[in-house]
């Protein structure tokens, strides 16, 4: 039986196995994207903090003075007061679109970069290229420090090569397939690893450093694959979540609950007209509900009918994806509807920790650096195997010649 696993495990591991190494690597390089982004570009979202910042409402028009042409479609606001704002840019259909995604990636805690096609509808396709730009702004005097986008940046190409292996709705097939492959090697590779008797057990429990260098690559595969197994079983299993849409439609069934999220309602349109409520007033009526929010992100929309929404991020979040959000009647500034992440049903509360759980943020920079570990030792897999795989191959072919030669005097007698 075991023979069969292992030709399984060996045919799917050549099979996938650059891309697997693909996938390992450039989700090491994503680990740590927020935090150096944050690094080397530390003018972009830190400011020297003054003694009062304008109003939402002041820096959304000065914001339209700068930027030509560009309406205001969300304002990310940081409780920390030496942050900057993040104001989403609408300029226009496509810039709208790609707007509308940072905002949420944005809500998500990741100002370093839009979200455009990575958080929204699982198994989407690769964006289109359009402006979706962020303008970070100086909350104390309204200038603008810097345009964003996130699609112009170094870590958008290590993003699509994660995803889509740079190569559209065919690589994010590829690299969706390689994934489900992934997972079965994983099981495959338990299932051989399991030892007979107390003494395999020993030995497939520790490393021999000090063995030759086949010994070594022997252990580096075997050893260390079972430790990590489960946790790359992990990493592998919420990653199908956005390769393949059916996987996460799966997810709710299997736990009864719908994906649906909140709707947003309408707001009451007075019987005179009026001024409306503003971005401030917005923000300091939901600041009544949740005064110590990591950060307050506003949106107003351009239909009149629709409310105004703010996505906050508690102080003391478990995750950045543990995120509440409040809909507020655009005319009298009422809270019409809201919804904390304890609110939310379980099929809900489960897919907004894929991600927290998937990039290793969940238990903030310990977990970080244990997915940056576990990315590495993952692109190595293939590689390993693969030595294994010809070295065995080798040793047979070697133990046949042998046989022959042993044989050839007994045939000659």
């Amino acid at each position: 039986m075991k023979v069969f696993f292992r030709r399984i495990h060996l045919y799917l591991g050549l099979a996938a196995g650059l891309v697997i190494t693909i996938s390992c690597l450039t989700g090491a390089l994503l680990v740590f994207e927020k935090e150096l982004t944050e690094a080397f570009n530390h003018s972009r979202y830190y400011v020297k903090p003054e003694k009062e910042r304008l109003s939402l409402d002041q820096i959304a028009e000065m914001v339209k003075q700068q930027v030509p042409g560009a309406g205001v479609a969300r304002i990310q606001v940081y409780a920390d007061p030496s942050r900057s704002l993040a104001v989403s840019l609408d300029e226009g259909k496509k810039g709208g679109d790609n707007n509308k995604a940072e905002g949420k990636k944005e809500a998500a805690g990741k100002d370093a970069k839009a979200m455009v096609g990575k958080e929204g509808k699982p198994g989407g396709k690769e964006p289109k290229k359009g402006k979706g730009r962020t303008a970070f702004v100086n909350p104390y005097t309204g200038k603008v420090i810097e345009l964003y986008s996130y699609q112009q940046t170094f870590y958008y190409r290590i993003f699509s090569l994660h995803r889509w292996l740079l190569a559209g709705d065919t690589g994010k097939m590829i690299t969706g397939i390689s994934t489900l492959i992934f997972l079965f090697i994983l099981i495959t590779g338990i299932i051989l690893w399991w030892p007979k008797t107390r003494k395999i057990l020993q030995q497939r429990l520790k490393v021999k450093w000090d063995g030759g260098w086949k010994r070594l690559n022997h252990d580096m595969h075997v050893v260390l694959g079972f430790y990590v197994s489960i946790f790359l079983f992990v990493s592998v299993f919420t990653g199908l979540t956005w390769s393949f849409e059916w996987f996460n439609k799966g997810l709710y069934t299997v736990l009864g609950t719908s994906p649906k999220g909140l709707e947003a309602p309408a707001s009451v349109a007075p019987a005179e007209a009026t001024a409306g409520v503003s971005y401030e007033a917005a923000l300091a009526q939901v600041k009544q509900q949740v005064p110590d929010a990591q950060y307050y992100a506003v949106a107003i929309p351009k239909d009149k009918a629709a409310a105004i929404q703010v996505t906050l991020l508690p102080a003391g979040a478990l995750h950045e994806g543990a995120t509440s959000s409040y809909y507020l009647d655009r005319f009298n500034g009422h809270v019409l509807q809201s919804q904390t992440f304890s609110e939310r049903n379980l099929g809900q509360k489960v897919r907004g920790l894929i991600k927290p759980l998937h990039t290793g943020a969940v238990f903030g920079l310990p977990s970080k650096i244990f997915a940056l570990l576990l990315a590495l030792l993952g692109a190595t897999f293939p590689t390993t195997g693969t030595i294994l795989w010809i070295n065995r191959t080798m040793k047979k072919k070697k133990a046949g010649k042998n046989k022959q030669r042993m044989a050839m005097p007994v045939a000659a007698a």
